[in-house]
């Protein structure tokens, strides 16, 4: 599914006529030290991207890849959780980008780097809470064991309750019946791919920003044929920044290669980045080949 069709931004003579009458007065904001995202793209003489259901942004860092996501993520009006970099002029810049679209789903939204950090914060905080609570409850468990009170109140019910379980259940058990485990039992990597496989729903429009961060080469894998299988049978659409080979050779893709002026869409194989693993690995042969 195409919802999201065409995007150009702003071209340097655009940039340079919003700036040129100084009477303007949004061109009075003295005090701001950047015009960012103005100014970014001045040379770099972007075409109007023209979108597949896989279309890939790649670049070095410094290529622009995350400013542009952003770009496409303003002007769209997607829903987004993490903050991100932009100035006073952000707005300014977003209304002279021009799109062809169809009505954009309502659940589309731009997953970035942040927001996959945030959540795993979230889960090592909620963790930690579990696992002081654990202790707590530890402790409980040896003094119920061994101390026995009369019942004059719904409290003193549930204390007895309590100290019933602890006589007749091992510590183990205890703790499992009164704590819930800890929320994500797994790796960073994991339970960043478990971000992204519970945010990503259907018939929608997604724009993810480097996805491959934090992930093994394995997980990237998965993550892969998550998302050709959200594209293929799902109805999704995806809009994605990567330089992990993984993701620049999902099936179909349409990738545009940001470190050639004007960027142009390239194959994969053709890529600097994938080129670098190619030879790095040919160039070690043998050691797989020794072992």
């Amino acid at each position: 599914m195409i919802y999201l069709q065409t995007f150009r931004m702003p071209a340097r003579e655009d940039e340079e006529a919003f700036f040129s009458d100084p009477t303007d007065p949004r061109n009075q904001r003295t005090c701001y030290t950047t015009k960012y995202p103005f100014h970014v793209f001045r040379y770099r003489q972007l075409p109007e991207f023209t979108f597949e259901p896989v279309t890939i942004l790649y670049g070095g860092n410094g290529s622009g890849k995350s400013t542009i996501l952003n770009v496409m993520a303003e002007s769209l009006h997607l829903r987004r959780g993490a903050v991100y970099n932009r100035s006073d002029f952000f707005g300014d810049y977003t209304a002279l980008c021009r799109s062809t679209h169809r009505p954009i789903p309502k659940g589309s939204r731009i997953i970035t780097s942040d927001d996959v950090f945030d959540h795993l914060l979230d889960v090592r905080c909620i963790n930690d809470g579990i696992d002081t609570a654990r202790v707590r409850l530890l402790e409980q468990y040896v003094t119920d064991r061994h101390t026995h009170h009369p019942l004059k109140s719904l409290e003193d019910y549930e204390a007895w309750r309590r100290r019933a379980d602890a006589q007749s259940m091992s510590q183990s058990r205890f703790l499992r019946e009164h704590l819930m485990e800890n929320v994500a039992e797994r790796s960073n990597g994991e339970s960043a791919l478990a971000y992204f496989t519970q945010s990503i729903g259907e018939n929608a429009l997604y724009l993810l920003d480097e996805p491959e961060n934090s992930l093994s080469a394995a997980l990237q894998l998965e993550l892969k044929r998550f998302l050709e299988d959200s594209v293929r049978f799902f109805g999704c659409q995806l809009v994605l920044s990567t330089h992990s080979p993984f993701l620049l050779s999902m099936a179909g893709a349409k990738i545009y290669d940001l470190d050639q002026t004007p960027p142009r869409p390239r194959p994969w194989t053709e890529l600097e980045n994938v080129r670098v693993y190619r030879a790095f690995f040919r160039e070690r042969e043998a050691d797989f080949h020794a072992t």
